[in-house]
């Protein structure tokens, strides 16, 4: 078995030097503000470019290339790829084979549904199904969600996010028959998604909302529970239709940090 482990090991070395090397020939020294020079016998850049763009030692990097057993750090790995401008799928396979856990990309702007998206809630008819930002803003739903959950379109602003219906929407919270277990369960994740936006004025002005609004936010905020946890089942106290039970399952969304893709399946025997 450690015979296994230590091939795997040397195989993944040897990959992440040849990565940073097939991404340094790849880029030309204007590309990132360095003169081109005459003579250049490879393409691409040198490896002491690449050690100055990076602030590392150039034999220290060099190593790295050839495949030797040296760790670099998170914080080397992030050097590395802005010096080589890998895109996000670049950055992340390098701190994969580095062994180190990727940073999650954090998104920053406005946010648009794929168009794709939008024609799978569509098509969806028997599922209710929504889409949350970052900050768990519900950007789009299909009419399976309306029908279960009201409609999201008579909501503006911060009342349209999912932990301020939560906490600060009387008839929501009056739908959701856990809501002692769900709450909880739900802040701790929010609370887990937060951490990446620290400072952010969208979610500090959330937050500080929910504290003024609701005893039990205020309340629970402090602890700093946090938890990932994609699905869970909700039961739903529906007015007219009754006890309702779904599985819930929380999908990221390709290319969009922080966006996700949220069903909800009715299980067997969906009143209860």
């Amino acid at each position: 078995m450690s015979n296994d482990h230590s091939n795997q090991s040397e195989a993944r070395r040897r990959e992440f030097g040849d990565f940073l090397r097939s991404r340094r020939e790849r880029l030309m020294p204007s590309s990132v503000g360095l003169p081109d020079g005459f003579r250049r016998r490879t393409p691409g850049l040198r490896r002491e470019e690449v050690a100055l763009l990076a602030g590392v030692g150039t034999t220290w990097y060099t190593w790295l290339e050839q495949g030797r057993d040296v760790r670099p750090s998170a914080e080397v790995l992030n050097a590395l790829a802005n010096a080589l401008r890998l895109d996000p799928a670049g950055r992340q396979y390098l701190f994969v084979l580095a062994d180190r856990p990727s940073p999650r990309p954090h998104g920053t702007g406005p946010e648009h549904v794929p168009e794709s998206l939008i024609r799978m809630l569509r098509s969806m008819v028997d599922q209710p199904a929504y889409v949350l930002g970052r900050r768990w803003d519900v950007l789009a739903w299909n009419e399976a969600a309306t029908a279960v959950f009201g409609d999201f379109g008579r909501l503006e602003g911060d009342a349209r996010n999912l932990i301020h219906m939560m906490f600060a929407n009387e008839s929501h919270r009056r739908l959701l028959a856990d809501w002692d277990d769900l709450a909880p369960l739900s802040l701790a994740m929010f609370r887990a998604d937060s951490a990446h936006y620290a400072g952010d004025p969208d979610f500090e002005r959330l937050i500080a909302l929910l504290m003024e609004r609701s005893p039990e936010f205020r309340s629970w905020w402090p602890h700093h529970d946090v938890i990932h946890q994609p699905s869970t089942v909700k039961r739903i106290q529906h007015p007219t239709a009754g006890r309702l039970i779904f599985e819930y399952m929380s999908l990221d969304v390709a290319n969009h940090p922080g966006m996700r893709f949220v069903v909800c399946t009715p299980s067997d025997g969906a009143k209860a």
